[in-house]
């Protein structure tokens, strides 16, 4: 693996402190030449502090966000690049043509599917399209004629880390939120076991693992606490899920529910890394070298890798970085 250099951007780096140590463990203990960038809109980000080299951007709204990108990739000679959030997806799948101009390699699955991602309705369309259970959704009409079954789930049309999504118990709960909430979204409640499953896949979609984590806790939306499981009845399911998502690349990770009579339920789409990445890695699904590998232009062959540890248990707490750079009011 160390043939020749491999320099790697992860852009909206943010928190994502323990998702790029990973990575420059992977460099280290495989003597991979090259370097990880972070970029973020603001220089105290975090993740800064765990990268290589730190680089500031502007806001992914910013109409100069992607030709500044570009800058930074020719500038930094980046092989491959790694967006960390939902919001600048579908902006950068549909600019890959211009990154491969410069032949940056982009970790980014096909504009199809982060939109129908990053649009909970199109997700609720696309898993019914192809019989793949997940909550019921209820629309205007039906919530003001149905009997409705309480407790029910509200949330945004559009969003993520869990921001809005709230339990409904009662009608005059429902009233409120409904107007409240952007884009309100009604479905039906779902209980059981909360899974967050990765999954990793070459550029022509070939899987090289999955990995079900069993959600403890979670805080802001992001798991804090969580567990491996081995479980062949979700990793059943995610396969088939997985297998007919347009253009899916590289880490994607799936949200779903194993409810009580065993059926598994799919509730979200997030084509990126996860969160609780981390414990995956730690587990042995190697998902860092299996990038580095993307990047450099290799395919997956063979069956799928499960020698990761199950049963691996992440207790996430609060970390710090401590530096004198910064002298606010002087």
């Amino acid at each position: 693996m160390n043939a020749r250099e491999m320099n790697i951007l992860f852009t909206s780096s943010g928190r994502r402190v323990s998702l790029i140590r990973k990575f420059k463990e992977a460099y280290a203990s495989r003597g991979i030449q090259g370097k990880v960038v972070t970029a973020d809109n603001k220089p105290t980000a975090p993740a800064a502090f765990a990268g290589d080299k730190h680089v500031l951007v502007p806001r992914v709204a910013d109409p100069r966000y992607v030709e500044t990108l570009l800058a930074i990739c020719k500038e930094e000679r980046i092989d491959l690049l790694i967006p960390l959030i939902d919001t600048e997806l579908v902006l950068l799948a549909e600019n890959r043509a211009l990154f491969e101009q410069q032949h940056v390699r982009l970790l980014v699955s096909s504009v199809e599917l982060n939109e129908l991602a990053s649009d909970k309705m199109k997700t609720f369309a696309f898993f019914t399209e192809h019989g793949i259970r997940t909550p019921r959704v209820y629309s205007e009409a039906e919530v003001q004629v149905e009997p409705l079954a309480f407790p029910l789930l509200i949330k945004p049309r559009r969003g993520s880390s869990s921001q809005g999504v709230t339990k409904i118990h009662s009608r005059r709960e429902l009233d409120f939120f409904k107007d409240y909430i952007p884009e309100a979204m009604i479905q039906e409640y779902v209980t059981g076991e909360e899974y967050t499953v990765d999954v990793m896949l070459d550029f022509q979609g070939t899987i090289k693992a999955i990995v079900p984590r069993l959600r403890m806790e979670t805080r802001a939306g992001e798991v804090s606490k969580g567990v491996t499981r081995r479980d062949a009845a979700v990793i059943r399911a995610v396969r088939q899920a997985v297998s007919v998502l347009p253009g899916a690349v590289g880490c994607i990770t799936l949200q779903c529910f194993k409810q009580e009579n065993g059926e598994i339920t799919f509730i979200e789409i997030n084509p990126r890394f996860g969160g609780g990445i981390p414990l995956a890695i730690e587990a042995g699904a190697d998902f860092p070298l299996w990038t580095i590998m993307l990047g450099r232009g290799e395919q997956f062959t063979g069956e799928p890798d499960d020698s990761w540890d199950d049963d691996l248990t992440m207790l996430r707490y609060d970390d710090a970085f401590f530096t004198k750079e910064f002298a606010y009011g002087h």
